[in-house]
């Protein structure tokens, strides 16, 4: 089952809870079925990888792990806020900042 969330791919993000609890960084993935999202530079793990074409050496690399969506926050502008749905003058349904009032594209 896959529900809407408040947070898209490209939206910058606050970890409010958890290891990374204050760090911000830019949505990659959104997986909607498990409520998850990676965030560019938060919640760093090792993974060991063998050697390949593409990586002669191997070793261990650290990547990016999914974070829960309940642990991040949609920044606008400096602040993080809650968002909100509303229709736009058009009928389309948009997200808004429930602090400022500013839609979000």
């Amino acid at each position: 089952m896959q529900v809407k969330t408040h947070i898209k791919k490209g939206d910058t993000v606050k970890v409010i809870a958890g290891d990374a609890k204050g760090q911000q960084g830019k949505v990659l993935v959104v997986d909607r079925s498990k409520m998850r999202a990676i965030v560019e530079g938060i919640n760093l793990v090792s993974k060991h990888a063998k050697p390949s074409n593409a990586n002669p050496q191997g070793g261990i690399i650290k990547q990016e792990s999914s974070i829960h969506i309940s642990n991040l926050m949609l920044m606008v502008g400096n602040t993080a806020t809650k968002v909100g749905r509303k229709k736009n003058s058009e009928g389309k349904l948009v997200r808004y900042a429930k602090k400022s009032g500013e839609v979000i594209k």
